[in-house]
């Protein structure tokens, strides 16, 4: 009986999409690409579809063939073979939708994360009683123990924040997101103060929209923009009511890259958000 293949990670297949890229903006076909390096048409497929892993040395090869003398992009995706360690993230394969998993694997290999919540504190600064909300008031109705691993995998997520060498973390908040008081009153005041301990973190910076800042492009979507360690690998997460949706295409994270730009300088600086912060902490 044949052993069946690992899951395929977010990781694997924004690999095998950029190596179809590659090969596309070569002008060749899967058949084609398969004759030059000696292999099958199916294993290219596979490939590109992340059901199958590559080296480094194949990556290195295709971009050859591909014509590609991007030098950074090419060591950028060599750097994304080879991992065998399970993330911590794999423990809720089974209990959780994949849209989660993905998520915490890209923000584990992110070299930046940016976000923006309109309605909601975001979920890397959520206090547990505060998820645990949330959650509660989730449509359909979660059951107890579905909301307790959801609360307990959005805990975890946080961690990245605090490892030794954290990402630099920006979240652009709306003062409706720190006025809101999902689970009453004593959770939005232990939330806002969580805001203000972790903003004094070097890594992290909050700045918040005040209701004042007039018209900025955005929605009641929250948007979690990714960086890689390339431009061409940035990955940004939109938060819809069915889970979170992947964008990755060049011309799509432009568009959002400018939606945050902009959001940014409507947004009060890092000092003055936290005077806000304090003085909606005050009157809660």
């Amino acid at each position: 009986m044949p052993t069946p293949h690992p899951p395929s990670t977010v990781r694997r297949r924004r690999l095998g999409t950029e190596l179809r890229r590659l090969r596309e903006r070569a002008d060749l076909s899967a058949t084609g690409a398969a004759a030059r390096l000696g292999v099958t048409q199916s294993r290219i497929s596979n490939i590109e579809a992340g059901r199958y892993g590559v080296s480094a040395d194949r990556v290195r090869a295709l971009a050859r063939h591909y014509d590609c003398t991007d030098a950074a992009l090419v060591d950028a995706l060599a750097g994304m073979t080879g991992e065998r360690k399970r993330g911590w993230w794999e423990e809720y394969r089974e209990i959780l939708p994949t849209g989660f998993l993905d998520l915490a694997e890209i923000e584990h290999h992110a070299t930046a994360l940016r976000v923006a919540q309109i309605v909601n504190i975001p979920g890397l600064l959520q206090t547990t009683d505060q998820a645990r909300a949330l959650f509660d008031g989730a449509v359909p109705r979660l059951l107890p123990h579905e909301i307790e691993h959801r609360v307990s995998y959005r805990i975890k997520r946080q961690a990245v924040l605090y490892r030794d060498d954290p990402p630099p973390y920006t979240a652009i908040i709306h003062e409706a997101a720190l006025r809101m008081q999902f689970g009453g009153a004593a959770v939005a005041r232990s939330q806002l103060e969580h805001l203000l301990a972790i903003s004094d973190r070097g890594n992290v910076t909050i700045q918040v929209i005040p209701f004042g800042a007039g018209q900025f492009p955005s929605s009641a979507r929250g948007v979690d923009y990714v960086y890689g360690p390339v431009t061409q690998l940035d990955t940004v997460q939109i938060d819809t009511t069915h889970g979170g949706d992947i964008v990755d295409s060049p011309a799509q994270l432009e568009v959002y890259r400018q939606v945050l730009d902009r959001m940014e300088e409507v947004a009060l600086p890092a000092n003055r958000s936290r005077d806000l912060v304090n003085s909606i902490l005050a009157s809660t």
